[in-house]
């Protein structure tokens, strides 16, 4: 009798897939209050579930606020909430960003305190274009996306973005990263398997031995491959 698959054990949620959640420390956000007040940089954290060191923001009225740490703050500098001043790190509203500025961290509805865009060490968006009603951010990737003039964002670029250049050289070092944020690793794929690991296991060389498409009422173990497919083998003319 086979082994369960890959994914079953994973959904399944014993401690070997589980993410590690309790060495995470912070949680990203932007003040409560939408009134201007200026804040001071306390600390920066480094915490295994983020990629960017993350900076501890502590402002006027008493809040507590965590941010990925732009490129070019440092401890005690002064940072201003909605004050409209364009200066790296402050958190302005979009309508209130020139265009062609630097931003991360981008609210995805406004005031949901939530930055959901540009969180990733190196990584920023520009701001593109504006209109009455919508503001167009312009991402790395060349999609364009457009927001509600009233969602916040901070201006400037995330520090880190070096992470990537220097060489994981061995196996275990990339198995300990992956581990800390509980990523899926490595990818193997099934007819790269032995056949107690998976129904496409086995064989000489990644031949499938059978048909990709398994039967519609196969038992879960069985229920891989190109599930309930209308159509199959090259598109043509």
């Amino acid at each position: 009798m086979g082994k369960n698959l890959i994914q079953q054990r994973r959904g399944k949620g014993s401690l070997r897939f589980r993410a590690p959640s309790h060495n995470y420390k912070t949680e990203i956000n932007f003040p409560l209050t939408l009134k201007p007040m200026y804040g001071t940089v306390e600390s920066f954290i480094h915490d295994p579930s983020k990629s960017a060191p993350i900076a501890r923001i502590k402002f006027e009225n008493k809040e507590e606020v965590f941010i990925p740490a732009p490129e070019g703050i440092k401890i005690r500098d002064k940072l201003s909430h909605i004050n409209n001043i364009i200066t790296t790190g402050n958190i302005l509203k979009l309508k209130d960003i020139p265009i062609g500025a630097n931003i991360f961290s981008i609210e995805k509805i406004p005031n949901s305190n939530y930055g959901a865009y540009c969180r990733a060490s190196g990584s920023s968006a520009v701001v593109f274009a504006k209109t009455e009603n919508s503001v167009t951010v312009l991402f790395n990737s060349k999609k364009q996306k457009d927001f509600n003039p009233g969602c916040r964002a901070i201006i400037g670029v995330i520090a880190g973005s070096g992470r990537l250049e220097k060489p994981i050289v061995k196996a275990g070092k990339k198995h300990y990263i992956m581990k800390a944020k509980n990523r899926y690793w490595p990818n193997v794929s099934g007819v790269s398997m032995n056949a107690v690991d998976h129904p496409f296991g086995s064989g000489r060389g990644k031949h499938l031995g059978k048909s990709k498409t398994p039967p519609r009422f196969a038992p879960p173990g069985r229920k891989v491959g190109q599930l309930h497919a209308r159509r199959t083998g090259r598109k043509t003319k």
